[in-house]
């Protein structure tokens, strides 16, 4: 495994559409790999292919040991419901930080190292970080969407996503 660099804005390929994932092989395996290992060594709970200069549908998101390491390859939103208003931020935007409302539950299906699709539920937090990388993979950033910037002096330690 390899820690990789972050790509920080204003770099073109953040606010590019991705393109899907057809190839599951060893490949994919490693860059999955060196992605989880950069979204740890950057202390971040969410990382996106493109946050790494690779335009492919990929992303990979850890906040808790309940949920484990959760990888989404050509992730869909198939619905979402609520709404949550919390403080984001962004491993592509260094010490940048606002407010964002997001749904409170979404539900994914995405495909698996090995190519196999699955349905994700999540709520809460989790649903936040997915739904933020998820986004990524679309060219939509966090700042798009942030109702009111947050000072880091306000964060009660904030995560990176």
């Amino acid at each position: 495994m390899a820690v990789r660099k972050i790509v920080t804005y204003p770099a073109e390929i953040l606010e590019k559409e991705c393109e899907p994932v057809k190839d599951f092989d060893k490949k994919l395996w490693k860059l999955l790999d060196d992605m989880y290992e950069t979204m740890i060594e950057y202390d971040g709970v969410g990382l996106a292919a493109p946050q790494i200069g690779i335009a492919s549908q990929i992303a990979v998101v850890y906040i808790d040991d309940e949920s484990g390491t959760i990888e989404l390859i050509n992730p869909v939103i198939i619905k979402t419901s609520g709404e949550q208003t919390d403080v984001e931020g962004c491993l592509s935007f260094p010490n940048l930080y606002g407010e964002v409302s997001r749904p409170f539950y979404v539900k994914v299906k995405a495909q698996d190292r090995k190519g196999r699709t699955y349905i994700l539920e999540a709520e809460d937090f989790l649903a936040r970080a997915i739904q933020h990388e998820i986004d990524h993979l679309h060219g939509i950033l966090f700042t798009t969407k942030v109702t009111r910037y947050v000072e880091e002096e306000e964060l009660e330690g904030g995560e990176g996503a």
